[in-house]
């Protein structure tokens, strides 16, 4: 039994290595776009006071792990209906990321130059989901 047990781990290995240790949805480039806009706002995190990294800077990053996170978990669902559903929720998610924008701009939190890159690259992130929705072939009337 522990011989079996080798040669099934080595296998598992070789084939990881094969697909290079790629999930399915590690090769979309929303999630990767996803990945690098989650490094961003890691970085405005940190340059956040104290006092606001535990409440706008949690929300922010909660927010913004959601996004790959529901792109990842609807990727593997077997039913449109729910792939729909796990991406919605990442729309929703970057949405927001740009509300929460709006705010630390407006509070002097962050500056302009950072507040657009941001916002580009938001739109950029559910253009592509609002694509990945329309790939699925739903209709609004289905429930």
């Amino acid at each position: 039994m522990c011989g079996l047990q080798f040669t099934v781990k080595e296998e598992i290995v070789k084939k990881e290595q094969e697909d290079n240790f790629q999930f399915d949805f590690e090769k979309l480039e929303v999630y990767k776009l996803a990945l690098e806009f989650l490094s961003k706002l890691f970085k405005i995190y940190k340059s956040l006071p104290k006092d606001l990294q535990y409440s706008l800077g949690n929300n922010l990053i909660r927010a913004g792990a959601s996004i790959s996170n529901n792109l990842a978990e609807g990727s593997g669902k077997k039913s449109k209906k729910h792939k729909a559903s796990y991406y919605n929720i990442s729309l929703d998610s970057t949405r927001e990321c740009i509300s929460m924008n709006n705010v630390l701009l407006k509070e002097k939190l962050i500056d302009k130059e950072t507040y657009t890159q941001i916002r580009l690259e938001g739109r950029r992130i559910t253009g592509m989901i609002i694509g990945l929705i329309n790939s699925l072939g739903l209709s609004d009337r289905e429930p």
